[in-house]
């Protein structure tokens, strides 16, 4: 993951991400192994006054999943999601 490019490759191939999606897989990225509420996810995406919908981050975690690899991120049954440590 390149932050400042703002690009992500999986096994050297350049995967295209939306600006939200991206959002979520740095805020995730950023703290491995941590596990970080739907709340916190939305923080990141949405600005302050922004409306959110119900199922937002879900949507986006199953983009990302779809487009990484289901074992990308990994859902913590009742608190949120977590990247695992490298």
């Amino acid at each position: 993951m390149d932050p400042v490019g703002r690009t992500v490759q999986r096994r050297g191939e350049t995967i295209e991400l939306s600006a939200k999606e991206f959002a979520v897989l740095e805020t995730l990225m950023q703290r491995p192994g941590a596990v970080l509420s739907r709340e916190k996810l939305e923080e990141s995406v949405y600005g302050w006054g922004d409306e959110v919908s119900s199922n937002a981050v879900e949507v986006y975690i199953h983009g990302l999943r779809k487009k990484l690899g289901a074992e990308l991120i990994q859902n913590v049954r009742g608190l949120g999601y977590m990247v695992p440590k490298a």
